[in-house]
C-alpha cells in the first residue's frame, strides 16, 4: 500500500521520520509531496495512493476523482472543513481527523492571546489580570479542556456550554455549566469559542449573542474564522468600545478592523493554533497510525464522514 503525505506547509522533520516509521514498520510505502506550489502536483501525486495524509490542504471532489485507488484521507489536526466529505463518502473513502494531538497547543496560544490583550499588547500601559476572572468555553472538546486546565492554573473560574447538549461532561469535570449560549454570553467577562465549522454553528456567533458580552469582556477566537458573523462583530465592537475580539484567524477586513478598532483587535499574520513543534509531531504520527490501523484492520475509530 501507499501512503502519501502531501503538505504545502511541511512536517517537520522528525514528525517525518515518525510518519515513515510507522508505515514502514508495516510494510507500506511512504511517498512525500511538499511545498506543492500546483494544484496539478496533487492530483499527479494522488493517482496510485492508497491513502493520503494532509494538514490545510484541500481534498476536494477533483482530488478525489483523481485517486483512483485512495481509501483513507487523514487530516493531521481536529478540523476536516478542508476536506470534501460528501464526495469521499460518495467514492467509499473513509476520512478521519486527529482529535486532542494539536489541543494543548491551541489552548496554549488562547492564553497568549489573552495575556496579549489584558496587559495592552504590551505597550508598557498598566493592564488587568486573569485571576478571578471567569472564562467561558463554548464547547467542551478537547481544545476547552485543555483550556479549563490551564485556566485554573491561572485562578480563574470556568463555565462551559455545550452546543451538542452534554453537560455532564462539563459538571462530571467540576465545572460550571451554562444552559445556554446567551447565558455564556451574558455571565463571562471572557468567551473562548472551541466549536467547528458546519451548517448549524457558520455565522452563529452573531448580534444577538455578542451584544450580550459583559463590560470589557474579551471574545477569543480560536476555532475557525467561518463561525463568526463579522458584520455582526463589527456592528458590536463600534458600538461598544469597551469590547475586544483576539483571534487566531484574520477577519476579512483585517486591515479595516485594525485601523478601526486599533488594540480592541488583534490577529496573527498566519493561524497559528497548531504551530509547535510538539503538535506537528503528534498530529503526523497519530495520523500514520490511524491509517494503518484502517489498512490493517479496518479500523475506524476516527471517522468523520460516516
Amino acid at each position: 500500500m501507499k501512503v502519501l503525505v502531501a503538505t504545502e506547509k511541511p512536517f517537520a522533520p522528525v514528525a517525518i521520520q515518525g510518519i515513515s516509521d510507522v508505515v514502514k514498520q508495516n510494510g507500506d510505502e511512504l511517498a512525500l509531496l511538499e511545498k506543492y506550489t500546483e494544484k496539478q502536483q496533487l492530483l499527479d501525486a494522488v493517482k496510485d495512493a492508497d491513502a493520503l495524509i494532509v494538514r490545510s490542504d484541500i481534498v476536494d471532489a477533483e482530488v478525489l476523482a483523481a485517486a483512483a485507488q485512495l481509501k483513507i484521507v487523514v487530516r493531521a489536526g481536529a478540523g476536516y472543513d478542508n476536506i470534501d466529505l460528501k464526495a469521499a463518502s460518495e467514492k467509499g473513502i473513509v476520512v478521519m481527523n486527529t482529535p486532542g494531538q494539536n489541543s494543548n497547543a491551541v489552548a496554549e496560544l488562547v492564553f497568549g492571546l489573552l495575556l496579549f490583550a489584558v496587559r495592552s499588547q504590551f505597550n508598557g500601559k498598566t493592564g488587568t489580570e486573569l485571576k478571578g476572572k471567569t472564562i467561558g468555553l463554548m464547547a467542551f472538546g478537547a481544545v476547552a479542556q485543555n483550556v479549563a486546565r490551564i485556566a485554573t492554573g491561572f485562578g480563574m473560574e470556568v463555565v462551559a456550554y455545550s452546543p451538542t447538549n452534554h453537560p455532564e461532561k462539563i459538571s462530571k469535570a467540576g465545572f460550571r455549566v451554562a444552559k445556554t449560549a446567551e447565558e455564556l454570553f451574558e455571565q463571562c467577562d471572557i468567551v473562548s469559542l472551541h466549536i467547528p465549522a458546519n451548517a448549524q454553528t457558520k455565522e452563529s456567533i452573531n448580534y444577538a449573542l455578542l451584544s450580550r458580552m459583559k463590560k470589557g469582556a474579551i471574545l477569543v477566537n480560536t476555532a475557525r474564522k467561518e463561525v463568526i458573523n463579522e458584520a455582526d462583530l463589527k456592528k458590536v465592537l463600534e458600538e461598544r468600545e469597551d469590547l475586544k475580539y483576539y483571534s487566531d484567524l484574520k477577519v476579512s477586513d483585517h486591515e479595516g478592523f485594525v485601523g478601526t478598532f486599533g488594540m480592541r483587535y488583534f490577529a496573527p499574520p498566519k493561524k497559528m493554533g497548531a504551530q509547535t513543534s510538539e503538535a506537528n509531531i503528534n498530529a503526523g504520527i497519530a495520523a500514520a497510525r490511524q491509517i494503518e490501523a484502517f489498512l490493517k484492520t479496518g479500523d475506524t475509530t476516527f471517522q468523520v464522514n460516516k
